[in-house]
């Protein structure tokens, strides 16, 4: 999990800071100390991280903070807001306003998952009501023009190629006159990359750029790189003027360093974040947010927009009407978890709940979804209305069909019990009411 290395660190020493009812300048001296050392750890740039603790310092043996109520969790809101600052402190939006078709060149490495990171923008600004184009400008490797078509058909959106013999500025001039033509109001072109910066790359950028004036050249970034990818960041920004980079891979990046050290090396905002193979494995980059997640103060706001991202309003509604009324059954608890298998699994989307960022992996079992199903899916439809007619020989027969034991069964309908009768609590509430209670209540837990 992103940050997962860093953030587990630096939780356990805000943990301790929290608890001391009076703090003293050599506390604060202990703390940054131990702040330091997690940032270095997690391969965040050694001047970024002297800048860093310096300004949390400066701030933290303040009068008003030693000398407040709570001191612990003055200084803690410090890092809270450095940290924020460090990423980028506000909200970075494409730039789009120029006269259509804007043109989104995606620049990087090879193998830093720029082709995937593509066809991951094209489908997220189809979401926002754009007709985007994609470009297969990588006229060295056929596996990428290939590549980049096969996720087109995937999620239905074309892809313009001349193949491998057309010079890739060319490719991408008439790439630009087919947008026209077919109504397409971005373009997003996939460049080349190279395993490592030289000449020749730089030059065809340049060129592609020249021919297409773009209103926007991201950068894609193997997270993984550590902060060797802030020092590629620096390079691509000097030649070609970057206006954003896009962080790839950052699942499988536990440390850190990357997402935290390029912002402050380029000045370049970082705009989205990648993670995963999955189409959807796509978000928008808020540096408050991720400051909270590495803090282990949660992103429900995250959370939020993948949920409304999953549900049109007449499927809340229903959803709504069926809790406040009480007529919740085992197909609407089916749905409600195959709409967490499509919001990124159980355990993505705990940490982003406040206070479950210690929550370990290992702990975690999204195996019992699969039984979940099974059971469910061997029940009558009858039965799945009414589950109290649920008795043994019918529950033997539901365990004998779904390929588990009548324990798993039981369980389940211990389970789903213990849902109705939070969700009967909730029923006259109100959504606001509703709303509270699920982040803040306990929920049945099928993972564990």
């Amino acid at each position: 999990m992103a940050f997962e290395s860093l953030s587990s660190k630096l939780q356990a020493t805000i943990k301790r800071l929290k608890g001391q009812t009076r703090v003293t300048e050599k506390d604060v001296k202990e703390f940054m100390r131990e702040i330091r050392l997690a940032l270095l750890e997690a391969d965040v740039n050694y001047k970024v991280v002297k800048d860093f603790v310096a300004r949390v310092s400066e701030k933290a043996v303040g009068q008003e903070v030693l000398e407040s109520l709570s001191p612990g969790q003055q200084i803690v809101k410090i890092v809270d807001d450095e940290l924020t600052a460090l990423l980028g402190a506000e909200d970075y939006k494409l730039d789009l306003s120029k006269t259509p078709p804007n043109v989104i060149m995606m620049v990087g490495l090879q193998g830093t998952g720029k082709t995937t990171a593509s066809a991951k923008l094209a489908a997220h600004l189809r979401k926002q009501g754009r007709k985007p184009l994609m470009v297969a400008c990588d006229i060295y490797r056929p596996a990428a023009i290939q590549q980049l078509q096969v996720l087109g058909k995937q999620i239905d959106i074309p892809v313009f190629a001349e193949g491998i013999d057309v010079k890739a500025a060319t490719i991408a001039k008439n790439s630009i006159k087919y947008a026209i033509r077919n109504m397409h109001d971005v373009v997003i072109i996939d460049t080349a990359g190279r395993l490592q910066i030289d000449e020749a790359l730089m030059e065809e950028l340049a060129e592609v750029k020249a021919e297409v004036n773009p209103a926007e050249i991201l950068l894609v970034i193997d997270a993984m790189t550590g902060q060797e990818a802030a020092n590629v960041a620096e390079t691509f920004n000097a030649k070609l003027d970057v206006s954003g980079i896009i962080l790839s891979k950052l699942d499988s990046d536990t440390r850190g360093g990357a997402a935290l050290s390029v912002r402050a090396i380029t000045g370049k905002p970082v705009k989205f974040a990648s993670s995963g193979e999955k189409i959807n494995d796509f978000e928008i980059f808020y540096p408050k947010r991720m400051a909270d997640r590495i803090l282990g103060m949660g992103d429900v706001l995250t959370l939020i927009d993948k949920a409304v991202e999953m549900y049109d309003e007449k499927q809340a509604e229903e959803l709504e009407k069926k809790i406040m009324t009480q007529t919740f059954t085992l197909d609407d608890f089916l749905d409600q978890l195959q709409q967490i298998k499509k919001m990124g699994g159980i355990m993505s989307l705990l940490k982003l709940l406040p206070g479950a960022g210690q929550i370990k992996e290992e702990d975690i079992d999204e195996r019992q979804l699969v039984k979940v199903e099974a059971i469910i899916r061997s029940m009558t439809k009858k039965e799945k209305r009414n589950p109290d007619i649920l008795n043994a020989s019918r529950r033997k027969r539901i365990a004998a069909g779904s390929g588990t034991t009548v324990q798993d069964v039981n369980k389940l309908m211990k389970q789903f019990e213990e849902m109705r009768i939070m969700m009967k609590k909730l029923g006259g509430k109100g959504k606001k009411g509703i709303g509270k209670k699920m982040l803040g209540g306990k929920m049945p837990n099928i993972f564990m």
